[in-house]
């Protein structure tokens, strides 16, 4: 029997522990900005080892208690729902049999409802007495806060921390702080309307009086790292909730919108659309989507870049947001703590204790090979989807940036081929979006050792050279386009020899510090679709190697073949699926014409959707086999929701309706489009050209598909192509 070889210690130090999984727990979410909290279905948190749950903001655990007792004991959960919208939170609870109070269960009705806005947590908790007679009834809320960095709720461990303080209590008011190691105060402040009979600094104690059919309200705002206007939370708390939903309706009309025949399908597009809403944190440079919660609610690049990609045709404001902010952000020194160069794009940032302090590296860090040619590829897409020639005006330093550090890196390596190698021990292993410790290895199993070439990377730079010299014609600079034409021809021919392996049907995963190839069936090559590096041959031969069945699994395509030796279905890169690696992978089969192909990626993962909480697909999931009548099998610790997972259904549509723009030709167009067999009718609402407007609607006819305009505004087209 095969074993793995043995690695010497590499701890994998940045990996999410799973003491608890996150999907035994069915947790509610809700974020606004910086702030985002992760509660139970009874709306509590509750303290304990290895917990998730808490309110966060900038990174530090800010409330690691609230919990809401009722007589001494916990209410019964009667249902847990967000709005379609994900704008507020309602739980709906019960007290339990109260003998020793003359109560019986189901008599007094218990609302929760839950709100987050501009740093700010809103509650209301409804109290209604349904029995013929009046009750008495102590309420209790008990809270607390470790403030707790975020790496160290996810699992890592520190010998020293700062100082908890004295709590500030006040006759409605209890205020929580923290001062840490960076000498830096945080803090947490809980407000309650009515005030309480008792308050100290762990609990507030109500004594409702309820007559028979009456009831009772509590407010509660808690506020972190922010100095309180005075005010009722009774007077503020449907102010804020009016502001908060007008703001989020504000959001989502701002991209088109899809309507089909299948309603299923609707309720798993709003709720990608809400969750990418929830998920976008107005930046002064515009908006941006952090990447998901609870881990990664913060910027990062590549997340955000692909996000932006996969609902480009829907809303390019979101891919300007992520270009400026970017670019905003982009190494202009070598900093080997923070793996920055100059020209680099941001792979994290960080605002926590430990980031601070330089116990983690990611207060800006970038430790990411591939988020600079995706900028590049990014700013390439976005001028062909809206001919915003301004823009890419204001871009065009930055782009020139990117390009110069891939040209520092390939002028060192004669084949033209971008790699990684960590600069210290601090910072990540692998840095393609396969990160983890154990995600690049030999046939054998031995880890590769750097600097590494990764297949799907020299995609990304090829499509970001070919993206610059577009974008350099279109600016008037066509001396650097012809080169970057060049440099792209050059690596296209270098590639092919030196990845390709013929008897895998696919191109190697990576290539390592010596050159060898990692001679691995890897979902990664799929990506190469994406970029066009792929010759036609060999695409239709990795197109076919992806969809047999030690890849595809019914749900989708795994990260790893099943026939590799570090093959693991419950592995979080070796073996899984991610809906956006399948997404991206779905676009780049239509480029190359294998439409049937992308159906049914996006046919299996809209059927995986069918089995997830809020038809909300996460982060991952495992890469079992699919059985008839059961479910995908769900990965313990995925985030959900997830930027580039929200947006992976978005994407495998367009990738089936053929869909782009000609903004010189004012055109929308549909270039042998298809339609799964769960969709009869596709409406897409307001797709944009500058100000101009068009709805279409897509129906199956056939083995055909007919397109109908509904309504436009301003000079645009539709074009069907057969």
């Amino acid at each position: 029997m095969d074993t793995l070889p043995q690695p010497g210690p590499q701890p994998d130090d940045f990996a999410i522990t799973a003491q608890i999984s996150l999907v035994e727990q069915r947790f509610r979410t809700l974020k606004h900005g910086d702030m985002f909290g992760v509660f139970d279905q009874r709306g509590d948190i509750r303290p304990g080892p290895g917990g998730t749950e808490g309110l966060y903001f900038n990174d530090t655990r800010t409330l690691s208690e609230f919990e809401l007792l009722v007589a001494g004991r916990w209410p019964i959960l009667l249902s847990s729902t967000l709005r379609d919208d994900n704008a507020t939170l309602t739980c709906d609870l019960s007290t339990p049999d109260l003998p020793e109070r003359d109560l019986a269960s189901n008599l007094i009705h218990i609302r929760r409802s839950r709100f987050l806005w501009q740093g700010v947590c809103h509650e209301r908790i409804s109290v209604r007495n349904f029995d013929a007679e009046p009750h008495s009834l102590p309420v209790e809320i008990r809270y607390g806060a470790d403030f707790a960095d975020l790496f160290e709720a996810r699992g890592m461990t520190r010998p020293r921390h700062g100082n908890h303080e004295p709590a500030e209590v006040t006759p409605e008011s209890v205020t929580l702080a923290y001062t840490g190691l960076d000498q830096r105060r945080r803090w947490t402040e809980l407000r309650f309307d009515p005030a309480p009979a008792r308050i100290d600094e762990g609990r507030a104690l109500f004594n409702l009086d309820l007559p028979a059919h009456g009831r009772a309200l509590i407010f509660i705002e808690i506020s972190c790292d922010q100095a309180a206007v005075p005010h009722k939370p009774s007077d503020s708390f449907l102010k804020r909730m009016l502001e908060q939903r007008r703001w989020t309706r504000q959001s989502s009309a701002r991209a088109a919108a899809i309507e089909t025949s299948n309603e299923v399908f609707n309720e798993a597009m709003r709720r990608a659309i809400s969750d990418l809403t929830m998920l976008t944190t107005e930046k002064p440079t515009g908006p941006y989507p952090y990447a998901g919660i609870p881990w990664f609610s913060t910027a990062f690049g590549r997340d955000a870049l692909i996000t932006a990609l996969n609902v480009l045709w829907m809303d390019p404001a979101l891919a300007r947001g992520v270009l400026r902010y970017l670019a905003d952000n982009q190494a202009t020194t070598t900093d080997a703590a923070s793996d920055a160069e100059p020209g680099k794009i941001l792979h994290e940032t960080r605002q926590g204790e430990m980031a601070e302090l330089g116990e983690v590296p990611f207060r800006h860090y970038y430790g990411s090979v591939d988020s600079t040619p995706l900028f590049v590829m990014l700013a390439g897409a976005y001028l062909d989807r809206t001919g915003d020639v301004e823009t890419l005006a204001g871009l065009w330093p930055h782009v020139q940036a990117a390009l110069a550090w891939m040209d520092a890196y390939t002028d060192r390596d004669p084949r033209g081929f971008v790699s990684y190698f960590r600069q210290t021990e601090e910072g990540l292993a692998n840095q393609g979006w396969k990160d983890s410790f154990d995600s690049i290895s030999h046939a054998d199993g031995t880890l590769a050792e750097g600097p590494i070439a990764l297949c799907e990377v020299q995609g990304y730079v090829f499509a970001a050279r070919r993206a610059a010299a577009a974008i350099g014609r279109r600016l008037g600079h066509g001396v650097e386009a012809a080169a970057q034409e060049a440099r792209a021809e050059f690596l296209r021919a270098a590639f092919e020899q030196a990845f390709w392996c013929e008897d895998l049907g696919t191109y190697a995963l990576a290539l390592d510090g010596q050159g060898k190839p990692c001679r691995v069936r890897a979902s990664n090559a799929g990506h190469l679709l994406l970029t066009g590096l792929a010759t036609p041959d060999r695409a239709a031969t990795l197109t076919a190697s992806l969809m047999d069945s030690r890849f595809f699994n019914g749900w989708g395509i795994r990260t790893l073949a099943s026939n590799e030796l570090r093959y693991n279905p419950m592995s979080y890169h070796n073996g899984s699926v991610w809906p956006h690696d399948n997404a991206l992978i779905a676009l780049g089969m239509a480029r190359y014409g294998f439409k049937p192909q992308a159906e049914r990626l996006f046919s299996g993962l809209f059927d995986a959707a069918l089995y997830m909480d809020l038809r909300r697909l996460p982060e991952l999931f495992c890469g079992f086999a699919r059985r008839r009548g059961q479910g995908p099998t769900f990965y313990p610790v995925a985030c959900s929701p997830q930027a580039w997972a929200a947006t992976s259904l978005h994407a495998a549509l367009a990738a089936c309706l053929g869909l782009s723009f000609d903004p010189p030709e004012c055109s929308v167009v549909f270039d042998r489009p298809c339609l799964p067999p769960f969709l009869s009718e596709v409406t897409l609402h307001n797709l944009s050209l500058g100000s101009a407007r068009i709805s279409v609607v897509l129906r199956r006819m056939g083995s055909e598909v007919a397109m109908n305009v509904l309504d436009r505004t301003g000079v645009i087209h539709a074009v069907l192509r057969s």
